[in-house]
């Protein structure tokens, strides 16, 4: 492993192991995706992920991380991320839910997070998630060797900024690798007043947009993780974990 201004650059083999990391994350999205529905409680899919690693022999990545008690992220509505799952909060028809998950397989992390509408959403819900989704795809095709690494985050805020929604600054994407969050920092914004790093092959990202209907400003309730919109719009949250490659961007965190 080589590093490149604080960057670990991955090669062959450890990328390889870290599309196995991140497959194994979107089988357990999937599944938590096909369990989504009125009436049950957020402490279900929290289950869902203990038991498929149990089965797929790899570990949470979150559950004890800095002291969070669950293996998996389960923000609701307003909530934008590190929500908790529980047994007394019940989806209800018109929810939108964010599901954040990450596992390690043999020494290497992966990372990956959706959103998802319980039953029928309003249109404006639907068009959140959607831009939100679209706006990753828009930040991903700029990860290619010899862009600037805010040419991911432009992508990211003009798309997002051209239909009205807020981004979170508080908030951001990470490099990872044999640790969950490694350099860089991906802003789904571009900061004022700062370079970013020329995109390099084997760069490893972790790029998520969180979006908002209303501010960016976020507030972290009594449990010290819970992360909530300001406002108590609602929020969604897309991510994907690439490798920046000689070929372009290869999203490492597709189940097939």
């Amino acid at each position: 492993m080589k590093k490149f201004r604080g960057v670990f650059l991955k090669n062959d083999k450890e990328i390889g192991l870290m599309r196995e990391a991140n497959r194994i994350v979107s089988r357990i999205l999937d599944e938590l995706g096909k369990n989504v529905r009125p009436g049950v409680p957020t402490m279900l899919f929290e289950e869902i992920c203990r038991a498929r690693c149990d089965e797929y022999g790899v570990r949470p990545a979150f559950l004890g991380y800095q002291g969070f008690p669950y293996a998996l992220c389960c923000s609701v509505n307003e909530e934008i991320v590190h929500g908790f799952p529980s047994r007394e909060r019940i989806l209800e028809e018109g929810d939108i839910v964010s599901f954040d998950m990450g596992v390690v397989y043999n020494g290497f992390y992966g990372d990956s997070a959706r959103t998802f509408g319980v039953g029928e959403v309003s249109a404006e819900s639907q068009k959140l998630m959607d831009v939100t989704r679209e706006s990753l795809y828009k930040g991903i095709e700029q990860a290619v060797p010899g862009n600037n690494l805010y040419d991911i985050s432009a992508a990211i805020q003009s798309y997002v900024e051209g239909f009205g929604f807020g981004i979170v600054r508080r908030f951001v994407g990470h490099g990872i690798g044999s640790h969950l969050h490694e350099k860089p920092e991906i802003p789904n914004f571009v900061p004022k007043g700062i370079s970013g790093i020329p995109l390099k092959a084997g760069m490893v990202l972790a790029i998520e947009p969180m979006v908002t209907v209303g501010t960016h400003e976020v507030e972290v309730l009594d449990d010290k993780w819970t992360a909530v919109t300001k406002d108590g719009k609602l929020s969604a949250h897309f991510e994907h974990t690439i490798a920046v490659t000689s070929d372009g961007p290869r999203i490492l965190s597709l189940s097939e």
